[in-house]
């Protein structure tokens, strides 16, 4: 690569046919998880944070994960990485990316993948970046790293992945440091960085949560449009599911460390199963809301994962729960289309389902408004 350009560099990790990663005429899996399990050593005991997820990614997919605060979509993404820490620490299953066994891999050879093969991007970008080093150079080191360009084809390199980010005057701002710049801008930085080694999988972990609505969509719209630019895999992890609605071809719902529902991100929309997607869903703030509309909330709190409760998880929060759900807990059930799966024995818009809901109005557990009752 040293007798390259910098735009042929850059044009190297964009085109998708020149990609490592694959054409769009190659669907086959990028990832595969199976049976992934993370628990952490406390005072208290042993915390399962991820419990048995299963899932795989296909080349050019974006999949969505969601979830509440806790409920193991970050975990998740780090596990597959391998960026937990060593101590107290116990993960299990099986994660294979593009062929490369992640679960055997040492130090130096995640180093080397970390980069070219799968890259985070993390959602505090001022934490992710080097005080005391240019961003130019922050974008510029993989490249030397990995792709063993010199130093003036990095930089080169550099300014145009800058500009390809949306970096406002790049050629002024690569030589400025974090701190000179907005969050937006520093969130930006970080996708410049993930990308520059032209990854085969881009992991964005609540890419835009310290960042205001309108720079947040700007966020959102740029992961999406260089996804699809590059034929990239796409891991968007957030905990609201307006952000996955029309970004993701799939979304996994997670809680409690469990895959609770999954499904093509339409058919999710159009028929989710799940009363805890139901009240994710509910959550969302509307446009055509009159002001000062309360928003709807999920009453109550996730479960302690030290001593998790005996049958579904959600049952104490969940509107639709009956005894069954306190003492049994669901397997992951399909749906009339294979591709959708749920993990409820009350699910959605289903006689049973309307039935619990009756039943619990009749009992008091519901309002009128058919909001729960006894839980705050």
């Amino acid at each position: 690569m040293t007798d390259s350009s910098p735009d042929d560099v850059l044009d190297d990790l964009i085109n998708p046919t020149s990609m490592d990663g694959g054409s769009p005429g190659q669907d086959g899996p990028i990832l595969e998880v199976e049976n992934l399990t993370t628990a952490f050593a406390t005072p208290a005991g042993p915390l399962t944070a991820v419990d048995d997820v299963s899932f795989t990614l296909r080349r050019g997919q974006a999949l969505g994960i969601v979830g509440e605060s806790g409920s193991g979509k970050s975990v998740t993404a780090r596990s597959i990485m391998r960026l937990l820490p060593k101590s107290n620490v116990f993960t299990s299953g099986r994660v294979v990316m593009d062929g490369i066994d992640m679960m055997s891999l040492n130090d130096k050879q995640l180093r080397d993948i970390w980069g070219p093969e799968v890259a985070m991007v993390f959602q505090d970008p001022l934490g992710s970046l080097n005080p005391v080093m240019r961003i130019g150079q922050q974008v510029a080191e993989g490249l030397r790293v990995h792709h063993g360009v010199s130093k003036r084809e990095a930089r080169a390199t550099a300014l145009s992945l800058l500009q390809s980010v949306g970096i406002p005057s790049p050629e002024v701002r690569i030589d400025d440091y974090p701190h000179q710049l907005s969050g937006g801008m520093r969130q930006r930085v970080v996708i410049a960085i993930a990308l520059a080694c032209g990854p085969k999988l881009l992991i964005a972990d609540e890419p835009t949560t310290a960042l205001d609505v309108t720079v947040q969509a700007q966020i959102l719209d740029l992961l999406q449009d260089q996804q699809r630019e590059r034929f990239m895999p796409l891991i968007l992890i957030t905990h609201d599911l307006g952000v996955v609605a029309g970004r993701t071809d799939e979304v996994i719902v997670m809680y409690a460390g469990r895959i609770m529902e999954r499904a093509p991100t339409q058919v999710l929309f159009r028929d989710m199963k799940m009363p805890y997607t139901e009240a994710l869903f509910r959550s969302i703030p509307k446009v055509e809301y009159p002001s000062h509309t309360k928003l709807a909330i999920i009453p109550g709190r996730p479960p302690n994962m030290i001593e998790p409760p005996k049958g579904c998880k959600f049952a104490d929060r969940c509107r639709y729960a009956q005894e069954q759900c306190r003492e049994e807990e669901p397997e992951l059930t399909p749906a009339m289309d294979t591709d959708h799966v749920y993990r409820c024995f009350y699910p959605v818009g289903s006689a049973e389902g309307n039935e619990a809901l009756a039943r619990n109005m009749e009992t008091g557990r519901l309002t009128a408004d058919g909001e729960l009752t006894g839980v705050s």
